[in-house]
């Protein structure tokens, strides 16, 4: 029996201390994806790196990277371990991790590379493994608000660390850089305190044959009369996929069974990244930098205000989460994000001479719209559209693809902007937002309401509508 189910026996968990500590792995996913936006001009001062963008873009990007694997990890070893011990072990690495980054030796671009990536396999887990957790504990009825959860815990882990770059911007240099990148240990800690105490997801638990365990933990979630239905259900859906759980591999994501919502899942995820989100929290300061000409290092109230922007973007998504359609919410947010990315080009084009801190107010509108419709509602859609006998892999794969996006757009960002103008660059990133919106048209299915199981029957249903689509027609 786990340390997890052994506390539960011995008391009653309340439901908002599990969701408030099953999410809080988007703290240190979002403080370390954040702060380097406020230590990257320090560092690049102390080691001499102005002009060397393909350092500062790998030095930046290396956590994105590392969180390519580490999301395919994962959600490997979650199907097999359970969620709750991977998040005790991705918090364990995010404290080494911080640590390190802040001990780099002077001038250790590729130390300090090697460490982002060590990082980065944490930040992957999180965000593999937060929603998935999330998702299986959640009751259909409030799934999109209490996943949404993960997303507010995210953009208060990006807004602290931009404070945190802020408060320390006096400091020496070398000293304000490492504290910065260190600090991250403090969650983290927390966390694994925290997770210590939770119990493990009643679907995992019911796939390897603990049910006590899970009526359990379902008690603690549910209300009393949900509980045997819902096991019920679970069980048989559990069933069902045994036989077939026992043979999954990556090949099967790719089967007719479940191609339709893995393609879904993963493709919304790809499209969250590679519409160029991070381009703006990642360089910010640059970004205004490069539009007014002042240092990089006095312009840290710009990442405190998206950082704003973000946090009440994602309460904003607490209260309509369950109100609107998730395809409704995505389609909106992603054509104003394009048209905020695409606009500012278009009036250079007309009216060179426009003030640049144009582009600036445009990205503010990007954020704002992202903040409650592509940022929260991607990891809604990873943590609730695949079936549970490929939910690990299939999460880990999604989470992987955002990474890659994550990764690319960290590392060409700055290689791009010293090549053409910015408002080109965002230019490009908002005609991506616009194809993202046909892709969500076209291949992703409205979940909003449906529980797991039913989201997974319907998948099954398309594919074997789409089985029978050549025979008719050979007929």
């Amino acid at each position: 029996m786990t340390m997890g189910s052994s506390n539960a026996q011995e008391k009653k968990i309340s439901s908002a201390f599990i969701y408030f500590f099953g999410s809080f792995g988007g703290i240190l996913f979002g403080y370390d994806i954040g702060v380097m936006t406020g230590a990257l001009p320090f560092l690049q001062n102390d080691w001499g790196l102005a002009g060397n963008a393909s350092i500062i873009g790998w030095i930046t990007s290396s956590v994105m990277f590392g969180a390519i694997f580490g999301g395919v990890l994962a959600g490997q070893l979650s199907d097999k371990l359970g969620r709750r011990k991977m998040i005790l072990l991705s918090a364990l690495i995010f404290v080494v991790g911080s640590i390190l980054s802040g001990l780099a030796p002077q001038d250790g671009s590729l130390y300090l590379i090697a460490v982002r990536m060590l990082l980065g396999l944490a930040v992957g887990a999180a965000s593999a493994l937060v929603p998935a957790y999330m998702s299986e504990m959640s009751p259909a009825r409030l799934r999109g608000r209490l996943s949404g959860i993960n997303q507010t815990m995210i953009v208060s882990g990006m807004l602290l660390s931009y404070i945190v770059d802020f408060l320390l911007k006096d400091m020496p240099e070398t000293l304000a850089w490492r504290l910065m990148l260190s600090l991250a240990a403090v969650p983290a800690i927390i966390l694994f305190l925290g997770v210590l105490r939770l119990p493990e997801s009643p679907r995992f638990l019911v796939r390897h044959g603990k049910i006590e365990e899970a009526r359990q933990v379902l008690g603690f979630i549910r209300e009393k009369h949900e509980v045997d239905a819902e096991l019920r259900d679970i069980q048989e859906t559990a069933q069902e996929e045994s036989a077939a759980a026992a043979n999954t591999s990556f090949r099967t994501l790719l089967s007719d069974k479940y191609r339709y919502l893995v393609t879904a899942g993963v493709g919304v995820a790809a499209f969250q990244q590679f519409q160029g989100a991070n381009a703006i929290f990642y360089y910010i300061p640059l970004i205004v930098e490069q539009a007014t000409g002042q240092a990089a290092s006095s312009q840290l109230m710009w990442p405190i205000i998206q950082g704003i922007l973000l946090v009440l973007g994602s309460l904003v998504f607490l209260a309509v989460a369950d109100r609107f359609n998730r395809r409704t919410l995505l389609t909106l947010g992603g054509t104003v994000m394009g048209l905020s990315f695409i606009l500012p080009a278009v009036i250079n084009s007309i009216v060179p001479d426009t003030d640049p801190m144009m582009i600036v107010g445009f990205l503010c509108v990007y954020v704002a719209f992202y903040s409650f419709t592509w940022a929260p509602l991607t990891w809604v859609i990873v943590g609730e559209i695949f079936p549970l006998a490929i939910r690990g892999r299939a999460s880990g794969m999604a989470s992987s693809f955002n990474w890659i996006g994550s990764f690319l757009v960290g590392l060409l960002f700055p290689i791009m902007t010293a090549s053409i103008s910015q408002a080109a660059v965002f230019a490009i990133f908002g005609c991506i937002c616009l194809l993202g919106v046909a892709f969500i048209r076209m291949c992703v299915p409205e979940t909003r309401g449906a529980t797991l199981e039913e989201i997974e029957a319907a998948g099954i249903a398309h594919a074997q509508e789409e089985d029978a689509r050549p025979a008719t027609n050979v007929g």
